[in-house]
């Protein structure tokens, strides 16, 4: 079943507390990111927890192996369930992330939701969204992460392409139909990725920004749940 990860992207603790206290009983993952961290650290992290929460802690490692390691081995002591990692590291960074013992699961971002096609085209002038996913998702299952973090309009293709391997999926760039894209530009809505069994989709703004982020969080968790699953090779 698809679990509901709410980005805590805000700028403050009250803020924070603010959501998890309308939202508790409801959602229990919790996406610590790059802002709300950078502002208040661990605190930020034992908020969640104090409330019940579980963390994913999304920072996107990428740095040389040792140092990565070290980064992940140093949130295993935060006490969050997970941490990413970014895959354009290369594979023996991502090697000695999971490595790292003892450690939270490590996901893998490939591509970032908010790139298109053209963007990646400054790695090569041929390169593609689908092959640079693919063979980033690859690379990081055999260096031994847990998840792999892509748009969800991949994942249809990586397990068809990569369908030996036991992937699990992590995708952000999830918006509720009509919903406001913002700064995402390869997006779904929670019913499609609910109904091709993704892991964990990452929601924020479309609940935390909402008037009532409770009924908002719950409207989407309604819509996941009645979602008819579809199969591999149903086109969209």
């Amino acid at each position: 079943m698809t679990e509901v990860i709410v980005a805590l992207d805000v700028d403050t603790l009250h803020k924070e507390e603010e959501l998890l206290e309308r939202l508790k009983g409801t959602i229990t993952f919790y996406k610590v990111g790059m802002r709300l961290f950078t502002a208040h650290g661990r605190r930020a992290v034992e908020l969640v927890q104090k409330h019940g929460g579980r963390v994913f802690l999304d920072l996107k490692f990428m740095d040389i192996p040792q140092t990565v390691a070290h980064a992940v081995e140093e949130s295993q002591k935060l006490g969050v369930d997970a941490v990413s990692i970014h895959l354009l590291g290369g594979s023996e960074m991502a090697r000695a992330a999971a490595q790292a013992s003892p450690r939270p699961k490590i996901w893998g971002v490939t591509v970032l939701t908010s790139l298109g096609p053209q963007d990646v085209r400054v790695f090569h002038p041929r390169a593609s969204l689908p092959s640079m996913v693919r063979n980033l998702a690859r690379m990081g299952w055999a260096a031994g992460i847990d998840g792999t973090i892509c748009s969800a309009q991949e994942v249809l293709h990586l397990r068809k392409t990569l369908k030996n391997l036991p992937l699990k999926f992590v995708t952000p760039g999830i918006r509720p139909a009509g919903g406001a894209a913002h700064d995402q530009k390869r997006v779904m809505t929670p019913e499609e990725a609910a109904a091709i069994g993704i892991d964990y989709v990452v929601i924020g703004r479309p609940i935390t920004g909402a008037p009532d982020p409770l009924r908002a969080a719950q409207d989407i968790l309604a819509s996941m749940k009645h979602a008819a699953p579809r199969s591999l090779e149903t086109p969209r």
